[in-house]
């Protein structure tokens, strides 16, 4: 369902919720996230461990799978969530890089529980990144 008026602390509160179900028995780090598609519609994923370790997903890569498998491909912005109180939550470098795919210019929120946050852009997390236009360039 889309909401056109969602703001950061939305998008926020939804990345805590999602952090709840999180499949994290190994790790204990339990890690959510809220993706916002430019129409207003929110996918929401958490982390999904394996016992294979590198067979797990990423909080953002589960709600960037769900929109795209739902027909998005534009996004306006994530938020992503951790039980880290001291720090903000950040991205490993897989997920900058799925990140960046979608673009440059789109926000990213990095929160505490307390629901403070960072705002940063896809780019920022990912400077002099590689993207699909690179792939377009003259060889």
């Amino acid at each position: 369902m889309a909401d056109t008026n969602s703001t950061p602390q939305d998008l926020i509160h939804k990345s805590h919720k999602a952090k709840e179900f999180a499949y994290s028995p190994y790790s204990k780090f339990r890690v959510g996230a809220a993706l916002l598609t430019r129409d207003g519609t929110v996918f929401t994923g958490c982390n999904v461990e394996n016992a294979s370790l590198t067979l797990g997903i990423c909080a953002e890569r589960v709600a960037i799978s769900k929109a795209v498998s739902e027909g998005f491909k534009e996004f306006k912005a994530i938020a992503i969530a951790s039980d880290m109180v001291d720090e903000f939550i950040s991205p490993c470098g897989g997920c900058r890089q799925f990140l960046r795919e979608f673009g440059l210019h789109w926000e990213v929120y990095l929160s505490k529980p307390d629901g403070s946050f960072i705002k940063m852009t896809a780019g920022e997390l990912l400077p002099v990144s590689f993207g699909p236009e690179d792939l377009l360039k003259s060889k």
